[in-house]
């Protein structure tokens, strides 16, 4: 399956990936386990829960811009694996509002 997945940090601000084939949805869940650690993301959820959208955003919103500014391996990872997790065509990230749209 064939991904576009746009992270948007606000205008002039946005972060293209276009991605052919993905990975497994429980590896694309462990790696945003891993990073969710690692960046020490914290969510407040009414619920506790933690859910996957909340991982996606949150990862994004902690690592920052610049993370995605630089390319590289971490930014084509976090788009493989957010199409491989919400496993649609076009996924648009919106950090800014926190908020992710298909």
């Amino acid at each position: 399956m064939q991904h576009h997945v746009i992270v948007s940090f606000g205008k002039d601000k946005e972060f293209d990936f276009k991605l052919t084939g993905g990975m497994p949805a429980d590896e694309a869940r462990k790696w945003f386990d891993h990073e969710f650690t690692v960046l020490e993301c914290d969510v407040a959820t009414p619920t506790g829960k933690i859910l996957a959208v909340d991982r996606i955003l949150s990862v994004a919103k902690y690592a920052g811009e610049a993370a995605f500014r630089e390319g590289g391996g971490w930014a084509e990872s976090f788009a493989k694996c957010t199409g491989s997790i919400l496993g649609r065509e076009l996924i648009r990230v919106d950090v800014e509002h926190y908020s992710i749209g298909y």
